[in-house]
């Protein structure tokens, strides 16, 4: 478990991490470990700031501050606060239409306050009438236990989601919960297409990257593409921390792959959506994940004054900002996979912590469950286009005959059979890694490569081509660089005293190696023995071996 918390000497602030599937409560129980923890490097800087003469007595700096309008804000908060309590329990569905009825009470509030006051000061007048319709929205949630949209508490959104929504991606899924949906590809790459990481303390290869888009038109803005901000690379280390738990070892899974969420639309949550939807394009795409992974956010609201609080279940986006915690949960049916967790307010307690995590698990598995209707397991098959791929390890002495000189026996095998070769020499071995667009191609250089690196066996027969011709017999190849003589006494069963109108120089003959020299390491091979013998004669050295 790689988790981070945050926290004062009373309650938790901020939690963020990534684990391997952990249950709820061992995640309490590794929380509260780091809160213990915490409070020791809190009680220290109290007594640092006391060795410097600083306590909590000490004076402060002063700020300027909004001159209060004590009279305007009472006539405010009463004047809207009925109204925009009542749009709030009035459960819309529709975002656009819960803006329309604040809208409506703002305004006609307003048209009153104006006939009284014509010389009202409008920022100040903004300022109170969202403290009040914030006040108003909480304070329902808190009492009537239901949510903007007419949701009970732990109640998720509508979903709906679709596999194979892009047929020319080698895996893509789309999925939609209320009114945030995230249009997500899977790409299945070659090792040539791995990330490079240099960072301070950190340099390697990275075979999984994961690519979060927030257009403006997902919210109904205008405004340009521009490079990822802040909150698009948070999001999306969220959900690909989440989603590498899941993935297959680097020895099951030949691949780099890169996930790409659009997020279309978004009203709450939409880094969670890209956790449902990579799930789903990476099952589309027949890798081999462990299980299917969700993402949950959790809000809260809580009234200072009474203690009471309410913990919401896949929040919108009204409910973030106006709520009290942003608490992202991720997993499996088996456990929590990573979080990230976002308070406004000084601390969570022990008991809100528990009980949002629990929520969290209900509510996860539920999307679990309706993702499970589209698509339950991982493809048996890769897409018929996506490339095709091989492990071959072979002996670390093969890896130069394969490679060649200046590259040209692996350039000509990728020539010749359209196929990607890539060699690693680890742990005293070969590590070859071919990719292709169809399975010819990739035999194909599986092929060349085994011919290669094969050791050839004595007894084996071979299909040979005839080198060059000697006086004493001919040479020829077996394997790729792998010549053999076949002597003048091995050709045919009767005695000859030329090779010339039996072989020439390309010729392909079936032969036998019959011996590997242990000195010199050379090949003797065979023709006639996998000819008739004639009837009377004698048995040859080969013949007698074979």
């Amino acid at each position: 478990m790689d988790l981070m918390v945050g926290a004062t000497a009373d309650s938790v602030a901020m939690v963020e991490g990534a684990m391997k599937e952990v249950s709820e409560e061992e995640m309490v129980a590794a929380i509260a470990f780091g809160h213990e923890a915490i409070k020791a490097q809190c009680q220290m800087q109290k007594e640092l700031a006391a060795a410097v003469g600083r306590t909590a007595d000490s004076p402060t700096r002063d700020y300027p501050k909004y001159d209060e309008n004590e009279e305007l804000k009472k006539r405010i908060q009463e004047g809207v606060y009925q109204g925009a309590y009542d749009v709030a329990r009035s459960g819309n569905t529709s975002k656009g239409g819960r803006k329309e009825g604040f809208s409506a009470v703002k305004k006609g509030f307003l048209e009153q306050l104006l006939a009284e006051q014509p010389e009202l000061d409008m920022k100040m007048f903004g300022r109170y009438y969202g403290s009040a319709e914030k006040k108003a929205i909480r304070d329902m949630m808190v009492k009537e236990r239901v949510r903007l949209d007419g949701r009970q508490l732990t109640e998720i959104r509508p979903i709906w989601s679709e596999i194979n929504y892009l047929p020319g991606a080698h895996g893509s899924a789309i999925f939609t919960r209320g009114e945030t949906q995230s249009l997500t590809t899977a790409t299945l790459g070659t090792k040539l297409d791995e990330q490079i990481v240099d960072q301070p303390l950190t340099k390697g290869y990275s075979k999984f990257m994961l690519h979060y888009n927030f257009p403006g038109f997902s919210t109904g803005e205008v405004k340009p593409n521009r490079g990822a901000g802040r909150r698009e690379i948070g999001h999306g280390n969220l959900a690909l921390r989440s989603l590498r738990q899941v993935l297959p070892s680097e020895d099951e899974n030949p691949y780099t792959i890169r996930i790409v969420s659009d997020i279309l639309e978004s009203n709450g949550s939409s880094s969670m959506a890209t956790v449902c939807a990579g799930s789903l394009a990476l099952m589309d795409a027949g890798v081999k994940i462990s299980a299917a992974v969700a993402g949950i956010a959790m809000g809260l609201v809580q009234d200072k004054e009474t203690g009471e609080y309410a913990v919401l279940s896949d929040i919108l986006g009204d409910e973030d900002h106006l709520g009290d915690m942003d608490f992202k949960v991720t997993g499996t049916e088996k456990g929590i996979c990573a979080c990230q967790m976002d308070i406004k307010i000084q601390g969570l307690s022990n008991e809100i912590l528990t009980a949002a995590l629990h929520q969290a698990r209900e509510g996860r598995l539920h999307i679990l469950g309706e993702m499970a209707k589209t698509i339950s397991a991982p493809a048996p098959e890769l897409k018929p286009h996506t490339p095709r791929s091989h492990k071959m390890l072979i002996d670390k002495e093969f890896i130069g005959a394969i490679i060649g000189p200046g590259g040209k026996v692996i350039q000509q095998i990728q020539k010749d059979t359209n196929a990607t070769v890539i060699i690693e020499e680890k742990d005293e071995k070969g590590h070859v890694s071919i990719y292709a667009a169809n399975q010819d191609d990739m035999q194909g250089a599986i092929d060349r490569i085994r011919a290669i690196a094969a050791q050839p066996e004595v007894g084996e027969v071979y299909k040979g081509k005839v080198r060059s011709i000697q006086p004493y017999g001919a040479f020829v190849e077996i394997m790729p660089g792998k010549d053999g003589l076949l002597h003048i006494s091995e050709v045919t069963h009767e005695r000859i005293q030329t090779l010339e109108g039996l072989l020439e120089v390309g010729q392909d003959i079936d032969v036998k190696l019959v011996e590997i020299d242990k000195k010199t390491g050379k090949y003797r091979l065979s023709r006639k023995v996998l000819l008739p013998k004639p009837e009377g004669a004698a048995a040859s050295n080969g013949e007698a071996q074979a």
